[in-house]
């Protein structure tokens, strides 16, 4: 009881402290005793009233506002799912109100608070509904990366809508760093009542949520309805984390550290644990915004950028505690699983003895995987087929047997220059870019012994991204894609980190990724500053390399990247004997005369100068890494990794979405990145689905 009262006493004096510096910290040059002296009623003239009345105590009781809403329904999400990483930002639903957000700015001109909170109230309830139906389902680590999953779907749904309205995306840039300059009076008032109704149901939920800690079926024995239980806190998370949205943006790890340090400081009772949530919210939102308008002066740094700063750092300390070991280590079966006959059995344990076949020659026989060449012969004619349906679609109004013709300098002259110096290139870039995905998904997850360990989920692709924007804009070059060569740079520096961080990788399962996952959300957030700094037009284009676009790109980087995958692939190949020899554990892979940690080294060197090499070609193509090993893999069987299926299936998925991109929307272009984000996500949950492992 005493750490309890001290917790709640400190943090009483610290939100205080906080609100006085936040009401005499500013850009505004006015004295603290004129502040306090107008606050308690001595008047002032126009230029203090406007500095106190319009600019600073606005943004301050926004920021406790937002911050108690975002730390409360952060505490609900971890106490009804079960999970310490549960945290609106990662699970999604602050994308779904975001979603919602923009939408009805886009649609409805929507621009007062009231009509802000609606819209996002329509996009966050589903997405609480879909995290909350598979929270239970899932192990903490696994819910994470589902909700990386919805929130990357949603996200690329909003940026498809942003790309046609740049005015939108204006307002979008600066609202989506969490920014509490600026907000009016009246859009705090009209999200008052919403937070107050949130925070009168969580604290209805206290008992009940209790009682749901012991499991649903003592629940029921205590009298309590877990499936009513659930239903009121999507309700009171819903409204919480919209109006939250409604008034400053989609500010992630709020919630996951508000949560972290309700349960540190208060205890398992979950009455305490709300009070505290909800003033552990309050002021590190707070805390932040004073800080953001100091760091930099005379500009303000984002704040949502030093609020990933702090959570990025819990959500690995989380993710490596106890308390997530003894979550729910597995998917939950709803019931026994079948299992396989013998034949099967023999089918998944290895290659079968007709799976290969002999050639021989004079001299010389080759051993010939049957099931894998056809696989790579059906892959090679179905990028064949991506390409001539590529050349050809456009509004041209191009055949694909006069696209066929184009390809060969005969036809029409209007034809053979459009194919051949516009789109042609465009192509080649992207069955690249797709290429090196490929291959270094599939060597990032032999590396890991997980699916999931692909360079975009461990924050790879991000670095290269943000090396590659960094020299850009500090140079006198007009396009981002003149410095791919600096891409492998930066995916090396963020290996490097999230290796550090983890401590390595085969042995700690989803651990592993949830820290780059981390770091992929810091990194996004810096990348998100990075657009706010820059004049709108740069930023649109900027905008749109940044989440993975193949506009504008041609030979000139192109193919110096298929260059050094004309050396790096047959280095990968030639790897493949020692990758097999990984599966076994250290003492059996050294009796076989293969060398683990060089081994490790060499696979994690190309797989990273691979993911960055992609990176620069189109930036950081979402997903495609993590499907196309998938996919060569069903195909060519388990028996074998896809070191040839794999490039090729990613050269496919990039040509084919850079395709529909190009043709689904009337007069605008959806970048290859969004594309493969909206279609991604649902093959992530399906993926996470699927595995057995914890």
């Amino acid at each position: 009881m005493f750490t309890q009262v001290r917790a709640f006493g400190l943090g009483a004096a610290a939100l205080l402290a906080l609100c006085a510096a936040s009401m005499l910290t500013g850009a505004g040059r006015v004295a603290p005793g004129q502040v306090l002296d107008h606050l308690l009623g001595g008047g002032g003239d126009d230029h203090l009233r406007m500095v106190v009345d319009t600019l600073r105590l606005p943004r301050t009781l926004a920021a406790l506002v937002v911050g108690a809403a975002l730390g409360v329904s952060g505490m609900l999400l971890q106490s009804v799912t079960r999970n310490p990483l549960a945290e609106t930002g990662l699970l999604g639903v602050n994308a779904g109100a975001a979603l919602g957000v923009v939408t009805g700015i886009v649609t409805a001109g929507a621009q007062t608070g009231g009509a802000y909170l609606g819209w996002a109230l329509g996009g966050a309830l589903p997405a609480t509904g879909v995290v909350l139906a598979i929270g239970a389902r899932l192990s903490p680590l696994k819910l994470v990366l589902a909700g990386a999953a919805l929130s990357a779907t949603l996200t690329g749904i909003t940026t498809a809508v942003l790309v046609a309205d740049p005015v939108t995306f204006d307002q979008y840039r600066f609202w989506i760093l969490g920014s509490l300059a600026g907000i009016p009076m009246d859009r705090v008032l009209a999200i008052a009542p919403a937070v107050a109704a949130g925070l009168v149901m969580a604290a209805v939920a206290a008992r009940p949520l209790a009682a749901l800690a012991l499991g649903d079926d003592l629940a029921v024995a205590l009298g309590h309805r877990p499936g009513r239980t659930r239903l009121w806190v999507t309700m009171a998370v819903t409204l919480l984390s919209a109006a939250a949205v409604a008034v400053a943006g989609p500010i992630g790890f709020l919630g996951l550290l508000a949560g972290y340090l309700s349960r540190s400081l208060g205890g398992g009772r979950v009455g305490p644990r709300i009070v505290l949530s909800g003033l552990a919210g309050a002021v590190v939102l707070l805390g932040a915004d004073v800080l953001a308008r100091v760091v930099m002066r005379p500009y303000e740094a984002p704040v949502a950028l030093l609020v990933a700063v702090l959570g990025a750092p819990v959500l690995v300390v989380v993710a490596r505690s106890r308390a997530v070991a003894a979550g729910p280590g597995d998917l939950v079966p709803s019931r026994a699983p079948r299992r396989r006959p013998a034949r099967g059995a023999a089918r998944a344990g290895g290659p079968s003895p007709s799976d290969a076949r002999v050639v021989r020659g004079r001299g010389w026989s080759v051993l010939v995987p049957v099931r894998s060449s056809v696989a790579a012969a059906v892959l090679l004619a179905v990028t064949a087929v991506a390409v001539v349906a590529a050349v050809a679609a456009g509004q041209s109004g191009m055949t694909a047997g006069q696209a066929l013709s184009a390809l060969a300098g005969a036809g029409e002259g209007g034809h053979v220059l459009l194919v051949q110096e516009i789109r042609l290139p465009r192509v080649v870039a992207g069955l690249v870019a797709g290429a090196a995905l490929g291959l270094s998904g599939c060597l990032t997850q032999a590396l890991a012994r997980n699916r999931l360990a692909t360079p975009d989920m461990l924050g790879i692709n991000q670095g290269a991204v943000i090396a590659i924007m960094v020299a850009g804009m500090a140079s006198a070059s007009g396009t981002l894609f003149a410095h791919w060569w600096i891409g492998p740079v930066g995916a090396l520096a963020a290996a490097v980190a999230v290796f550090a961080v983890s401590g390595g990788v085969g042995r700690q399962g989803y651990r592993f990724i949830v820290t780059g996952l981390a770091l992929t959300t810091l990194a996004g957030a810096l990348t998100q500053s990075l657009l706010a700094w820059q004049g709108l037009g740069s930023a649109t284009a900027v905008h749109s390399w940044s989440v993975g676009s193949l506009a504008g790109r041609g030979y000139s980087v192109a193919l110096p990247v298929a260059a050094g995958l004309a050396v790096l692939v047959p280095a990968a190949l030639a790897l493949a004997r020692r990758v097999a020899v990984l599966r076994f554990d250290e003492d059996v892979s050294a009796g076989l005369g293969v060398d683990p940690g060089r081994t490790r080294i060499a696979l994690l060197a190309l797989a990273v100068v691979l993911a960055g090499l992609a990176a620069g070609v189109a930036g950081p193509v979402a997903f495609v890494a993590l499907a196309a090993p998938v996919v060569a893999a069903r195909l060519a069987g388990p028996a074998r990794l896809p070191l040839v299926g794999a490039p090729l299936t990613g050269a496919a998925l990039v040509v084919i979405a850079d395709t529909a991109g190009r043709v689904a929307a009337d007069g605008a272009e959806i970048p290859v990145g969004v594309v493969t984000s909206i279609l991604g996500g649902p093959f992530l949950l399906w993926t996470l689905l699927s595995d057995r492992r914890p």
